[in-house]
């Protein structure tokens, strides 16, 4: 069916959802696409770029290839994305610094919506997607076990790699290619490029971006393709193992200062009754509530904006 102009202001609208969650660890864009019913048409658009289509520029022209890899779409999508990463970069840096516990409250009810909106894809259970799902939840525990890296000025080829690494975990639902950043040690530095207009960092990020999405869509569209039950069931259970991580009462174990900076090598998650000072629990149970809710109500829009 053709789209209207105002079907692609609604897909630059779930690009900027797409986006705020792509800055914030924990929260994966593609969970955000999945939810909003554009996950499929998302990963067949990006599958069209590919070197065929060097050839129907050549034969067809510019706008037969533009057609092909559904142009529109994708500029529409990342015209949203671009405008949520810009803006918010800041703003979430400060906010996590202010108000962490009523922050990561709010990304915490996310997750726990993703969590019910991605399991709910799966008709009927079985063994083996209880297994599926217990193998992820085990997985994304453990690697919100390992500590962060500490490279304050990672090098050209490093930022490369972890913009090609985040890419396939920000457009895979279940897990937060943000978060994938702080486990390398470039999250801040990543948010200080994007909010300081570092077009040098910026473009080695892209570039790896480009590398990692043209590579991993394939990956993606085939184990969707054949193991769709299976797949969702693990990604479940990578949402279930993300919880620990953004659980908004920490105690900080390891610490390291790096460029004059106080960086979290180390925290664990523990009982807000225990948290030293105040707890701001019931404040915390209405930002995670609203965080949940936000999530039903872009989900039902979703579906309705989708058909």
């Amino acid at each position: 069916m053709q789209k209207k102009l105002s079907d692609y202001l609604v897909i630059t609208l779930k690009g900027m959802a797409m986006g705020a969650a792509d800055v914030v660890p924990g929260v994966s864009g593609g969970t955000i696409a999945f939810i909003s019913g554009i996950y499929d048409e998302l990963i067949d658009s990006i599958n069209a770029l590919n070197f065929g289509l060097l050839r129907v520029v050549k034969t067809k022209g510019l706008k037969a290839a533009w057609v092909k890899v559904n142009g529109n779409f994708l500029f529409s999508l990342l015209l949203g994305i671009v405008i949520s990463v810009f803006s918010l970069a800041k703003l979430l840096s400060s906010l996590l610094i202010t108000y962490p516990i009523l922050v990561w409250a709010f990304f915490f009810g996310l997750v726990l919506a993703s969590i019910f909106f991605v399991g709910k894809q799966l008709k009927k259970w079985n063994v083996s997607l209880v297994l599926s799902l217990l193998a992820g939840s085990v997985i994304s525990f453990l690697i919100t076990q390992i500590p962060a890296s500490t490279g304050a000025n990672p090098s050209a080829l490093y930022l490369v790699l972890s913009g090609a690494l985040a890419i396939c975990a920000m457009i895979l639902p279940g897990i937060s290619g943000s978060f994938i950043l702080v486990l390398l040690g470039v999250y801040q530095v990543v948010l200080t490029a994007i909010h300081q207009r570092d077009i040098a960092k910026i473009a080695l990020l892209a570039a790896g971006a480009v590398i990692g999405l043209l590579s991993f869509a394939k990956i993606l569209k085939y184990i969707f393709t054949h193991y769709k039950e299976v797949t969702l069931a693990v990604l479940t259970g990578f949402l279930v193992g993300a919880l620990y991580k953004i659980w908004p009462w920490k105690q900080i174990i390891e610490t390291a200062t790096i460029e004059g900076k106080i960086i979290v090598i180390k925290e664990k998650s523990i009982s807000p009754f225990s948290f030293q000072g105040d707890n701001l629990l019931l404040y915390a149970l209405l930002c995670a509530l609203s965080g949940f809710l936000l999530l039903l109500i872009f989900e039902r829009w979703g579906v309705k904006t989708a058909k």
